[in-house]
């Protein structure tokens, strides 16, 4: 007999997606925020995926029996900047908007002058840098997206430059939460390529220094919402690397999981076993 659960998976799927300028994109903004960040492409763009579950304290309960979590029908390839509100479908009015808080972040990764402030020659820079990488729409505006991008592109030519992630003769997941980053190593040799992620939120932050991976269950689902966490790999309590729907880069973060896209945990899942240590070190932008 077909489980409740995988008949009812594809739409959670399906709402994820379709939530694109609803409530959740809205949900981590400031209380009062009169212009939120939203995506900056009406339709496009889902919001972060809104089902990561809040249950991250204690360990997971051990499933019933095992229902698979179906494959996504596609990756999320597509790079959508979130912008202020007001500044959505009005074409360059980015470059005169307040300044995002990853102003000075991205402005640094470009080599700019950090102020903090944007300025004509910031917004022809982050412009160019957002159409040469594909973020849409590229209109100047140093959103989560672009951040997230300069920061995976200038770790791929200097991975660790304050040394943080310990070098052992066996394998640790190494987890940046200053640049929301990850990568594996085992001695002097990466064995996972650094990738972006998304840690926790306020109040949910990702639990930093040693933990092990002590459970592992790819067909996962949340304990309390009935969610699908597939590839999940539990490291402290509740938190564990696992996969989510749509964009890493948005406004908020995680409850305490560390996410990463569909094709990055599955790869990871092939990287690391029952064992492995994690090291996290760092503060999630915003806390």
């Amino acid at each position: 007999m077909t489980s409740w659960r995988s008949r009812t998976a594809p739409l959670l799927f399906a709402l994820a997606a379709s939530l694109a300028l609803g409530p959740v994109a809205l949900a981590d903004a400031p209380v009062g925020d009169p212009d939120p960040l939203v995506p900056g492409i009406v339709g496009a763009g889902p919001a972060e995926y809104p089902m990561d579950t809040p249950d991250q304290a204690l360990p997971p309960l051990q499933p019933e029996g095992e229902v698979p979590v179906p494959e996504p029908e596609e990756e999320v390839d597509e790079l959508v900047e979130y912008l202020p509100r007001s500044a959505v479908g009005a074409v360059g009015a980015a470059c005169t908007a307040k300044a995002s808080t990853y102003q000075r972040r991205v402005e640094r990764l470009l080599g700019l002058r950090i102020d903090g402030k944007q300025s004509v020659a910031d917004c022809r820079a982050i412009r160019a840098f957002q159409v040469k990488e594909k973020i849409k729409p590229a209109v100047g505006y140093a959103g989560p997206v672009t951040w997230a991008r300069a920061e995976l592109l200038a770790a791929r030519k200097k991975l660790d430059p304050g040394g943080r992630c310990p070098v052992k003769k066996y394998a640790v997941a190494c987890v940046d939460l200053d640049r929301q980053l990850m990568w594996v190593r085992k001695g002097n040799k990466v064995t996972y390529p650094v990738v972006n992620v998304r840690t926790g939120r306020p109040g949910y932050a990702t639990r930093t220094g040693w933990h092990t991976v002590y459970w592992r269950h790819k067909d996962h689902w949340s304990s309390i919402y009935d969610t699908p966490m597939p590839y999940a790999q539990f490291f402290s309590g509740g938190q564990a690397f696992h996969a989510v729907y749509g964009q890493l880069a948005t406004p908020g973060g995680s409850r305490g999981c560390v996410n990463l896209s569909h094709g990055d945990a599955r790869k990871l899942w092939d990287v690391l076993r029952k064992g492995d240590r994690v090291y996290i070190w760092g503060k999630r932008p915003g806390h």
